[in-house]
């Protein structure tokens, strides 16, 4: 992976995570947290997938940048394609007291806070408003 690609990585991340590190703690803590999500398969009554990937993500947010690896990147991207996927399942009605809110927020995502930007960030948003810039503005072909 390039630096360029790990920017865009933890972008994406931080847009997707809009919990903070305790308030995540927090939530893992409750009964609600520990009863919805997943299971490894053999792994009856453990920890569901989601759980595990919430105290993942609590350390990831208490760490500095230059201290993430490759494989922090690699959890990264799990993450957001995880609550991409599920933000587009969205039930009808209120989903605050929902198992899909609650398997979103061991994610680090809660749905009722704020809905999730479009991929790609600012620079896409603003090819959309702007196009793209003239020929002789654009950088080397890649």
């Amino acid at each position: 992976m390039s630096g360029t690609d790990d920017q865009q990585t933890y972008r994406e991340f931080t847009d997707a995570v809009n919990m903070k590190p305790g308030e995540l703690q927090q939530w893992l803590e409750t009964p609600e947290s520990k009863h919805v999500g997943w299971q490894k398969k053999g792994t009856e009554g453990g920890e569901s997938v989601g759980h595990e990937s919430g105290r993942k993500i609590v350390d990831l947010l208490r760490r500095k940048r230059d201290q993430l690896s490759a494989a922090d990147y690699k959890h990264m991207r799990k993450v957001v394609g995880y609550v991409r996927r599920h933000m587009a399942q969205r039930p009808s009605g209120d989903v605050r007291d929902t198992r899909w809110r609650y398997s979103l927020m061991n994610w680090g995502h809660d749905p009722v806070k704020a809905p999730l930007p479009p991929p790609g960030g600012p620079f896409r948003k603003a090819l959309e408003r702007h196009g793209s810039p003239p020929k002789n503005r654009r950088g080397p072909a890649r």
